[in-house]
């Protein structure tokens, strides 16, 4: 890892060199570190430059070299992958170099808080120490986790390996030849940066009254706490973002393909999941409409900046393009060419036939009701929120993909741009939204970083796992099964009546297992969840590589029937040791400690 790549230039123009004296006069713009001493605003934009490169994407990435979906552009990066061309040069997962340019960032903020003068009131100022050190903490454990997600497998000794732990700034006389840690060791590290980011910062930000219990912990007056914890704050890390990321790491570690290294139980992954969510009201306040979240109009519209529902953990910022910019960019990149949109991202028939009918049966189940000349009546609600199939409506416009359909939305119709696999995404997209040119219309959206549904999904799978569908776990209230029926319940499965799919899986762990997974691929597709999902789950390679196939409508007939054929569109060509991720192979090559995950 070289010098020059661990200091970026921010996006507030600052600019790091430890060896200004080689210059005579020094360049422009070249600030030593000690700069940020006595200049606040460098010292924000250095805790600023990481969250710069917070690893969340707003684009559907991964999924589209999963078996959910396909891209329609032959050039995408991930489905280069998917059909074979993953390799530790070319790696489109790779956290490695975004992730530890962070880290940096965090380091230098750890190290040098308490030296910068934040404010001359010595209490106000010890509140932003605890302000910045907080977020640097937290933000140091976050970024560490996306890298060991993405590179932690097993190297050529037969060891479950994680990545080099660095918890020190760097300059030009480090030694950057560093061996990897265990992967325990990077579990701990992980959480104990959590755990110490806790000490400094509020469960939530917030402005308090002058007798808030909570500025006896600060000895401070109301107005000083409101400047450093206050709701102008809202949108940085916080005590409940950190025990939501915490819920993930503890998954990830619990999970088969990490369970060699010790690092996590699946009655610990429990109890940390539900442990936030009773906090944060359990079951009982799950948000109803949480699983349209990104359409929800009456919601979106009225959002404040620093509002959320109790579907949201942590987002991004909220807004709509400019007059000047009608670039709408998801409904630009995904709506059906007939909306003047790329169709950029196809799901497949493999995950609509993971939804299962209203009445929670999977299509597969003989009680379930599901006719195949009617593929998508009586279906989960959660199909029509997620993706729009032939006959589906965006707005008043019906698409329709048949092979007769007199419009560009059928397969292969206009080539990059209509759909491979009969489908096109619907979630993420506004109805009320038009990319048409001349008739364009910009509505507000966000990107939802941490979901509550994400949480009680990971207190789902590792309570179960822990002792199966009814166990409870941790502060939790509730059990396994009471998470699945409420996430049901809310996307209009067996309302009013009892679930007896979901009581007949309760009956064992392993029949409750396979429910979760797939509620998980249903609440979760097109999130960058499942080509993860599938890892940690250590699934062998023939699940890994199960083509993606398509729907071929032939006919549409007067009584609403079809004739249509499963049409296969893209094959997948993983191997078995591409359940972890590889190193970058430059870094390989550049260092002789760094060891390479087994077959890369």
């Amino acid at each position: 890892m070289k010098l020059k790549n661990i200091l970026l230039v921010s996006s507030a123009l600052l600019c790091f060199s430890s060896c200004d004296d080689l210059f005579e006069p020094a360049i422009e713009n070249q600030q030593d570190i000690t700069q940020m001493f006595k200049d606040k605003e460098f010292a924000r934009g250095i805790l600023g430059s990481a969250y710069l490169q917070l690893p969340y994407s707003g684009s559907t990435n991964s999924d589209v070299a999963t078996d959910d979906a396909v891209s329609n552009d032959p050039a995408n990066d991930y489905l280069k992958m998917a059909i074979g061309g993953w390799a530790s040069n070319a790696d489109p997962m790779s956290q490695w170099q975004g992730r530890y340019n962070a880290i940096q960032y965090c380091n230098i903020m750890i190290e040098n808080a308490e030296k910068v003068e934040w404010a001359t009131d010595e209490t106000l100022n010890k509140l932003y120490v605890d302000h910045f050190l907080g977020n640097a903490y937290a933000m140091r454990g976050l970024q560490f986790f996306y890298l060991l997600r993405a590179h932690a497998g097993v190297d050529a000794s037969g060891e479950l390996m994680g990545a080099p732990i660095h918890t020190a700034s760097e300059d030009g006389g480090s030694d950057f030849n560093q061996p990897r840690a265990s992967f325990k060791e990077c579990i701990d590290q992980i959480l104990a940066d959590l755990a110490e980011a806790e000490k400094y910062l509020p469960f939530t930000y917030g402005d308090v009254a002058q007798n808030d219990p909570v500025l006896a912990k600060y000895n401070c007056t109301n107005g000083q706490y409101n400047r450093a914890f206050g709701s102008h704050e809202i949108g940085k890390i916080d005590g409940k973002i950190i025990a939501a990321v915490r819920a993930q790491v503890a998954l990830f570690a619990a999970s088969p393909a990490y369970q060699a290294g010790n690092a996590m139980t699946w009655e610990e992954a429990a109890k940390y999941a539900g442990n936030l969510l009773e906090k944060i009201g359990g079951t009982k306040q799950m948000e109803q409409k949480g699983y349209t979240w990104y359409c929800n109009a009456d919601e979106l519209d009225k959002l404040g900046d620093k509002d959320n529902t109790n579907e949201i953990i942590w987002r991004d910022n909220i807004g709509k393009p400019s007059n000047d910019d009608k670039d709408n960019w998801v409904e630009t990149k995904n709506f059906p060419p007939s909306l003047e949109g790329k169709g950029l991202v196809n799901p497949s028939q493999n995950l609509v036939d993971a939804f299962g009918m209203a009445n929670g049966r999977p299509i597969t189940d003989a009680k379930s009701g599901y006719d195949p000349a009617k593929p998508y009546e009586g279906r989960d609600p959660r199909l029509e929120a997620y993706i729009v199939y032939n006959g589906s409506k965006i707005g008043e416009n019906e698409i329709h993909t048949a092979v007769n359909a007199d419009n560009l939305d059928g397969i292969g119709t206009k080539p990059n741009y209509s759909t491979r696999t009969g489908y096109y995404m619907r979630k993420f997209t506004r109805d009320d939204v038009s990319v048409i040119a001349g008739k364009e219309v910009s509505q507000n959206h966000y990107n939802a970083r941490i979901r509550a549904t994400e949480i009680f999904l990971a207190y789902a799978e590792a309570a179960n796992e822990a002792g199966g569908p009814n166990g409870k776990y941790g502060d939790a209230a509730f059990s396994a099964k009471d998470v699945i029926k409420a996430l049901r319940e809310r996307a209009g499965i067996c309302v009013g009546t009892p679930d007896a799919y979901l009581n007949e899986c309760a009956a064992s762990k392993e029949q409750m297992r396979e429910l979760i997974r797939n509620e998980r691929r249903i609440e979760l597709c097109f999130e960058n969840q499942r080509f993860y999902d599938l890892r940690r789950w250590n699934v062998d390679t023939n699940k890994l590589n199960e083509g993606v196939k398509g729907i071929q409508i032939t006919a549409e007939k007067a009584d609403g029937t079809i004739e249509a054929k499963y049409i296969d569109v893209e094959n997948r060509a993983y191997k078995d040791y591409m359940i972890y991720g590889p190193l970058p192979y430059s870094e390989i090559m550049k260092w002789n400690n760094l060891s390479q995950n087994k077959g890369w």
